[in-house]
């Protein structure tokens, strides 16, 4: 059966312009809610496995940029922060009582200090976008981390990328891995989660993993 959630995304969405912007707009944000909200997920609580997987990486205090409603930020250390272009998304967050700003809001906040962060997290940030703006996005941020702070990217895999229209680029661990190199960091680990890699082809929610680390004294 279709996605009715991808059916609407792809009419209103035709062109894929990698700038983010078909992430910025109420729709968006709303078609998280609807996604997160559906009964079937809370009843099975499928974010389990996810919460777990995070929270083994030992995060700290996370600076969780492109957070949306906040699945994962609500899941963080409770002074963890997040931060996103769509305003409909952090209203939302804040609804749940989470710290989050735009992210015209953020550098005009006392957390935008370098190095107040342990850890940066970008789950589902970077197939929304060009490689270029991609990098440009992880490297606004890299001053608020701490020396050897770490860096999580998360993307989805087959089944996930397809499920979303406004997913532009189809990002793997090795396509995580030039991101690394491009921006200086050293790769501690890269991981299919929660099943083995082949099973990205069939189960939506398998996702590749990257943690790395931000050289420093």
């Amino acid at each position: 059966m279709p996605d009715p959630d991808r059916k609407a995304s792809m009419s209103e969405h035709p062109v894929h312009r990698g700038d983010g912007s078909e992430t910025a707009g109420s729709d968006y944000a709303q078609r998280l809610q609807r996604l997160e909200g559906a009964r079937w997920k809370k009843l099975l609580d499928v974010q389990r496995p996810y919460r777990w997987n995070l929270r083994r990486l030992g995060l700290g205090r996370v600076l969780d940029v492109g957070c949306g409603i906040g699945r994962n930020l609500a899941n963080l250390g409770p002074d963890s922060v997040g931060v996103d272009h769509n305003a409909d998304s952090v209203a939302a967050a804040r609804a749940r009582g989470l710290t989050a700003y735009t992210t015209q809001e953020f550098w005009d906040t006392e957390v935008a200090r370098p190095g107040s962060f342990d850890s940066l997290l970008l789950a589902h940030v970077m197939e929304h976008v060009d490689a270029d703006v991609a990098d440009g996005i992880v490297r606004e941020y890299l001053p608020c981390l701490r020396p050897r702070g770490k860096v999580v990217l998360i993307t989805p895999q087959e089944v996930g990328f397809r499920s979303d229209a406004t997913h532009v680029r189809f990002v793997d661990l090795a396509g995580l891995d030039d991101h690394a190199q491009r921006l200086g960091l050293a790769v501690d680990r890269a991981y299919s989660f929660p099943f083995p890699r082949p099973a990205g082809r069939v189960f939506k929610y398998n996702e590749f993993v990257l943690v790395a680390s931000v050289p420093g004294a």
